[in-house]
């Protein structure tokens, strides 16, 4: 199935976070795995445990893109962050899932 995208203005923050060749990284991403069949788990999507976050986990090497089914053809991106070891960073800040 065919999506569109949508990022929240969190999300937004949360990519400017990063230098412009990680940004290009993490927005080839989502437009490969994520407009087609974000709803399938995989190696890189994969639905989460009930968190605070959101319900969907993109990976992409270090980063993690989380995200959420705004309707049945929509795709919204809630947050972006990286894993250093088994912690979780959102715009530098731990953040707990």
């Amino acid at each position: 199935m065919k999506y569109q995208l949508a990022f929240t203005p969190s999300a937004e923050l949360d990519i400017a976070y990063f230098e412009l060749s990680t940004r290009r990284v993490i927005i080839d991403a989502i437009k490969k795995y994520l407009l087609v069949d974000a709803n399938v788990p995989t190696k890189r999507r994969k639905q989460l445990r009930e968190n605070q976050v959101a319900p969907w986990e993109l990976r992409v090497g270090i980063y993690r893109v989380f995200y959420e089914f705004e309707s049945v053809t929509m795709v919204k991106v809630v947050a972006i962050g990286y894993k250093d070891h088994n912690d979780l960073f959102i715009q530098g800040e731990k953040v707990e899932l």
